[in-house]
């Protein structure tokens, strides 16, 4: 009897924790009551609930919340530097005669720029340079904010950043060959969408009415740098692949390379106006976010000891055919949507604690099962801060959005549970 009622308990607040992050509640609190609500509901001991869930989850993030420092940081630093910006007006050159051409290039860009860069700001930054080049060669507005979020989402199949604060729900998941496989698949697969998307409304974008936008203090900014440091998008990536480096040391690196490239390391009071200025507002951007996963952690560890004794009836609810089981996830993707129970930065965080805690599947899988429709919500859901800002910026209805870019992030997310099925 007493394991029903904690059954029952345990239902309900998960019920309710699904509607309020739907809703748009504040994650950070709905997280930290359900992480104090889980460890009463599951009897957890107050000493054992102290180290075990309000203390060492934390510690223990200490590398990942690094990880995310620095991608911060380093995106922008590609956007103060002028490297982004640079990249992005090239791109302006070509949109005049060829505006289908330019929009796929300025696709690729915003995907070569967010393998490693990560943070709100760094969208913000990016986006405020990239979309008047965009709306001033004529790209409806509908469709530039949908190729920006699909190719901002596509790039964080490789992000590092985004990987490593997923990988708090999948402990035994790891970055390395078996993963980047899959990452570079996805993201090449949702590109190839991102660029249908483009072809289907070609038409649309060959006759659009080029909209002026006042130029800001970040595009007045944007200088002309060596071409070469167009390739320090992905340097990161590539160093973290090919040499082996760690994600950290990596992203360092190219911080610097970025400075010297751009004669800002010539003075040292230029260098350390420049260090200083980026790393403030990389941190200010990002503040936020670390809080929330500092206490997601705490709700994950809840999770684990609360769910222990109910892996049996799980077991006998989930389906054990993987085949039939991401068919049940490409139809139902969209509960990703507004912090759903398929959105990992929602209720999606019970979902996987509910799913590693069976052991019914190689985390691997259930990385894959779980992050392709996250991704889907990053990529294409109001609720992503840097998707809401676009749409904002661009003056863009929330109705006009949805309907412009679901369907299409919908079949990206389809195809890549496919890729989950062959490759994790």
């Amino acid at each position: 009897m007493e394991s029903v009622i904690i059954a029952i308990l345990l239902a309900l607040t998960f019920v309710i924790f699904v509607i309020y992050a739907m809703k748009g509640g504040n994650l950070t609190v709905g997280f930290f009551v359900m992480a104090v609500l889980w460890t009463i509901i599951g009897r957890v001991p107050f000493n054992k609930a102290l180290i075990e869930i309000f203390t060492e989850p934390i510690l223990n993030y200490g590398k990942t919340a690094t990880y995310i420092i620095f991608g911060s940081w380093f995106g922008r630093v590609l956007v103060d530097t002028g490297i982004a910006g640079s990249i992005s007006r090239k791109t302006e050159k070509v949109g005049k005669k060829r505006p289908v051409l330019a929009t796929v290039l300025s696709a690729l860009i915003i995907a070569l720029i967010f393998t490693s860069s990560y943070g709100v700001g760094s969208a913000i930054a990016v986006g405020v340079i990239i979309f008047p080049i965009m709306f001033s060669i004529g790209i409806p507005k509908n469709i530039a904010v949908t190729v920006f979020t699909l190719s901002v989402g596509a790039a964080m199949y490789v992000n590092n950043v985004l990987f490593v604060q997923f990988q708090v729900f999948f402990p035994k998941v790891e970055w390395g060959l078996h993963y980047q496989k899959f990452g570079f698949v996805a993201m090449g697969i949702q590109m190839l969408i991102v660029i249908l998307f483009i072809l289907f409304n070609a038409k649309k974008i060959r006759k659009g009415k080029p909209v002026l936008i006042e130029e800001t203090e970040e595009t007045k900014a944007v200088k002309e740098v060596p071409i070469w440091t167009y390739v320090l998008p992905v340097l990161p990536v590539i160093l973290s692949i090919f040499a082996g480096w760690d994600a950290a040391p990596a992203l360092l690196l190219s911080i610097i390379v970025a400075f010297a490239a751009t004669g800002y390391m010539k003075s040292y009071a230029r260098l350390v106006t420049i260090m200083n200025d980026t790393a403030k507002h990389a941190i200010s951007d990002i503040a936020g976010l670390l809080i929330m996963l500092f206490v997601l952690t705490m709700f994950q560890a809840s999770a684990v000891h609360a769910m222990s004794g109910f892996t049996d009836i799980f077991q006998a609810i989930i389906p054990h055919n993987k085949l039939l089981l991401l068919a049940i996830i490409a139809i139902i993707a969209p509960l990703a949507y507004f912090r759903g129970p398929l959105m990992l930065y929602g209720a999606g965080a019970a979902t996987a604690a509910i799913l590693v805690g069976t052991e019914m599947f190689d985390q691997y899988f259930l990385y894959g099962l779980l992050v392709v429709p996250s991704m889907m919500g990053i990529s294409s859901c109001i609720t992503q801060s840097w998707n809401l800002w676009a749409v904002q910026y661009a003056e863009l209805d929330t109705k006009t959005f949805f309907k412009t870019g679901v369907p299409w992030a919908w079949a990206a997310t389809a195809l890549n549970l496919v890729a989950v099925y062959f490759l994790l």
